[in-house]
């Protein structure tokens, strides 16, 4: 079985050690570079082990040939863009679990229109991972709420909406909020 767990673990700014702490058990980072690189077997068990540990669904570790990868053609640093010394793949993303889309209707502080926006929801103990980050919150009647998230005080949230100008928001008992995590933009 050909797996993508090098990419994946690259792609999500993970050390090989980064990955083989957070494993259930711990294990050591040459076992995740020998599963990586083929020169270990690997099993469901790791495999399943390994997407916990990097928060993504086993699917997303193994090569399927209908979900091709995106070659990278360049690193973009201080020093301008050059390309890669070794060939490097993106992970395309796939959706999570509890996770939402955004499309932005029109221009928004510095989203455009046609913009689509991944967001992962999170309950309300996990909302101070959020702070200052863009997030959409529900109220009542089917409306929401979307802005940066600044404070989280007790049952109660203050978002600074993205239209400038605009005030402030405090809203009270919020069942959940929706962290945007990916902006795709379209042409």
């Amino acid at each position: 079985m050909q797996t993508r767990i090098r990419d994946v673990r690259k792609a999500r700014g993970l050390t090989l050690a980064d990955v083989a702490a957070a494993c259930v058990p711990p294990t050591t980072p040459q076992t995740i570079g020998r599963l990586e690189t083929g020169l270990r077997t690997v099993s469901i068990d790791w495999l399943e082990r390994i997407a916990a540990a990097m928060g993504v669904p086993a699917s997303t570790l193994v090569a399927m040939p209908d979900r091709p990868d995106v070659p990278v053609a360049a690193l973009v640093g201080l020093n301008g863009a050059d390309a890669p010394e070794r060939p490097r793949r993106l992970v395309p993303p796939s959706p999570q679990p509890g996770q939402i889309g955004v499309v932005v209707e029109s221009a928004q502080g510095d989203y455009r229109s046609g913009d689509e926006l991944w967001a992962q929801q999170l309950e309300p103990a996990h909302f101070a991972r959020a702070i200052n980050r863009d997030v959409l919150a529900p109220r009542p009647a089917g409306r929401f709420a979307f802005g940066r998230l600044i404070a989280v005080d007790g049952s109660r949230i203050q978002l600074l909406p993205t239209t400038p100008g605009a005030r402030q928001q405090v809203l009270a008992d919020v069942p959940w909020l929706a962290v945007v995590t990916m902006l795709i933009r379209r042409g």
